[in-house]
């Protein structure tokens, strides 16, 4: 299995690197993009340089460098995250503007009708955020907001966050152990 995934500028740059992760566990290969808003967050929030983040992927990007494979359709992968996504990068999707490298792997992933999905990362959503993640939704974008979940009772931070990126797995048809299923029968 081929990823395009894409660290963008917002808070929650963890759950980008902690994605890589674990897709390298999963012997996924991977294309990395990040922004230069990503590169900066990367040290200021987890304390790993950009070059430790670049070695977890197979292939890595700056947002600048159009000649990168993943800007063509030709390009063949089974799928786009963009983890975290920031709004400026959402509305760059929703409004078709491909100015960077980011943006255009997006809009090919759109075109080339791939799964595309974006884990926004703002809290509180202003009526714009969501009238743009609306309009994605219905081009058959996966917008999945990193809400934790808490019936699996997590331990840690650590814990919460792998739950999560199952649930990303889940979403690429990547069978996994970071998850489990809802205990139907447990009585919670």
């Amino acid at each position: 299995m081929r990823l395009v995934v894409a660290l963008t500028g917002a808070s929650g740059i963890y759950l980008g690197v902690r994605f890589l992760e674990v897709l390298k566990e999963h012997k996924v290969e991977t294309y990395l993009l990040l922004s230069r808003q990503a590169e900066d967050l990367i040290w200021e929030e987890t304390g790993i340089s950009p070059e430790k983040v670049r070695e977890l992927a197979d292939f890595a990007y700056n947002e600048g460098d159009w000649k990168a494979p993943v800007a063509s359709g030709s390009f063949l992968h089974q799928g786009m995250v963009v983890i975290p996504c920031s709004m400026k990068t959402l509305a760059g999707i929703a409004q078709g503007y491909a100015e960077n490298l980011i943006l255009r792997a997006a809009d090919v992933t759109l075109k080339e009708r791939r799964p595309l999905i974006l884990v926004p990362r703002e809290t509180p959503l202003s009526a714009l955020h969501l009238e743009n993640m609306l309009k994605l939704a219905r081009l058959g974008v996966i917008i999945a907001p990193p809400v934790p979940a808490f019936y699996h009772r997590p331990r840690s931070i650590e814990e919460m966050v792998d739950f999560f990126l199952g649930r990303i797995l889940n979403l690429l048809g990547i069978p996994n152990r970071l998850n489990r299923p809802w205990p139907h029968s447990s009585g919670l």
